[in-house]
């Protein structure tokens, strides 16, 4: 009989022995370990590649059975699980399909792992603009005919990079399309699917990238399925990348010390959502939609939906986003990110009889919104101002030029026109605001001061607290 979750079987079969360690890790079971009890009991399965476990980097039985019923899950020619995050699938599939001095067609809202990909490469990134989604204020997908216009400026392309959905859980609706056009001009298709796990569980929510068409997916399991944090699929289906050349890149950015209860986690989330019934979303979406009735009951807030129904914002008239999430952590709610306008929520994959509080989601929310309103809002910019940018650029300098040029800070308000010396990135989401190389505009410039007024946070190398960015001498 085939084992349904064969790691996690293999993994507690090892355990139940009892085993003494003579083997990394230093914990030794846990024995060692000054960590809180319920984190110390599970170090018992915090083990190495021993005999019985597999091997990661050459599987042959638990893993690579495991992986198998990946692929078949997601219908995909091989699948992998990724124990460094979805930033690894995103390093490994840039490789894959580029070398040094390379052109690469690359989504502008992508997150920081794709840029950073393309810098290790050393490949020229072209970028292509996103449109404006003005239901949701934020950046959606790159239009069909931008797409269509930088094949045909930038034949030499060897591949796009593409983000869907967004982190607001938007979609392009033509991205068959996209595909298709692509494959056309004999160019693979790199989908950042980092928040559609869960896509392949019903028709209810949008269609998986890799359904339809697209080369390499990839994406964090750990999002919406109930895998650990860092856990991730990625999935080949193409005639034009090879599954091979990108294992053999899997091999060497993958840590050699995997986590076994991280590869368990994405074992027990694939058998989570090959289990998937339809009565489940049926339930999962009642659920969500009685709730988004009951926050509706407040009058104070506006309830915003996306293409994925687990993706939902919430807005407050006269307060930020940020203003709204303080006060929803003041009452122990966590959102996922706030922006200008609003928070954005992540909400569970639920199956039938399983039970979430949305209840006392609820209460708590409406005590946000009362304690909130005792206080006076933000001086709001303009609600969902949509900013413009040409549909294609190219960067002044790559990311290789850039490394041996001379830098200097100078205050951002100074910076119009200027060419960006260093990454800025707020967190979250983790899509870059400045890129090295790119040209700073009026536009980016008003989103960084937005940024800066609700107290946003930022990674990257900055100086903000003096109001200095670097930029290229």
């Amino acid at each position: 009989m085939r084992s349904e979750r064969p790691l996690v079987e293999a993994l507690q079969k090892f355990v139940e022995k009892e085993p003494h360690s003579l083997h990394v890790p230093g914990h030794k079971n846990g024995l060692l370990s000054s960590l809180p009890k319920e984190l110390k009991k599970a170090l018992i399965y915090d083990v190495t590649e021993l005999s019985g476990l597999d091997d990661f980097h050459h599987p042959e039985e638990a893993i690579d059975e495991a992986q198998k019923l990946l692929a078949e899950t997601y219908g995909a020619d091989r699948s992998f699980f990724l124990v460094n995050g979805s930033t690894v699938g995103n390093l490994a599939m840039v490789y894959v399909v580029c070398k040094q001095g390379d052109t690469i067609l690359v989504q502008r809202n992508a997150h920081k792992s794709v840029f950073h990909a393309i810098e290790l490469v050393g490949a020229k990134p072209v970028y292509l603009a996103p449109q404006w989604d003005e239901h949701m204020k934020a950046a959606g997908a790159v239009p069909f005919e931008t797409i269509k216009e930088a094949l045909e400026q930038h034949p030499e392309a060897k591949g796009l990079i593409l983000t869907s959905p967004t982190y607001y859980g938007m979609v392009a609706k033509d991205l068959k399309e996209q595909i298709e056009l692509c494959h056309e001009h004999h160019i693979p298709v790199l989908v950042d699917e980092a928040h559609g796990a869960h896509f392949t569980a019903s028709k209810r929510f949008p269609t998986s990238a890799l359904d339809l068409g697209a080369d390499i997916v990839v994406q964090s399991a750990h999002k919406t399925l109930p895998a650990m944090t860092m856990a991730s699929f990625m999935h080949v289906k193409s005639k034009l990348v090879s599954d091979r050349r990108l294992n053999h890149y899997l091999r060497m950015l993958q840590s050699s010390s995997p986590s076994y209860p991280l590869l368990a986690s994405l074992d027990d989330a694939r058998h989570y959502i090959s289990k998937y019934k339809e009565s489940d979303v049926v339930y999962c979406l009642e659920k969500r939609n009685q709730w988004i009735e009951a926050l509706e009951s407040i009058p104070e807030l506006k309830i915003i939906e996306a293409d994925d129904p687990l993706k939902v914002c919430i807005r407050m008239a006269g307060y930020t986003g940020m203003e709204l999430k303080l006060a929803m952590e003041e009452n122990l709610l966590y959102p996922e990110l706030a922006d200008i306008d609003q928070v954005l929520l992540v909400l569970p994959l639920l199956k039938h009889g399983e039970v979430y509080p949305y209840a006392d989601i609820r209460i708590r929310m409406k005590n946000a919104v009362t304690q909130l309103k005792m206080k006076k809002g933000s001086e709001q910019p303009q609600m969902g101002k949509q900013y413009k940018m040409a549909s294609i650029i190219t960067p002044n300098a790559t990311f290789a030029e850039i490394g041996s040029m001379e830098k200097e800070w100078i205050p951002y308000m100074r910076a119009m026109d200027r060419v960006a010396g260093s990454m800025l990135i707020p967190y979250p989401p983790g899509i870059p605001l400045f890129v090295p190389g790119e040209k700073i505009t009026v536009s980016k410039l008003s989103q960084l001061e937005e940024l800066l007024a609700i107290n946003a946070s930022f990674q990257g190398d900055h100086r903000l607290e003096e109001r200095l960015i670097q930029v290229l001498k």
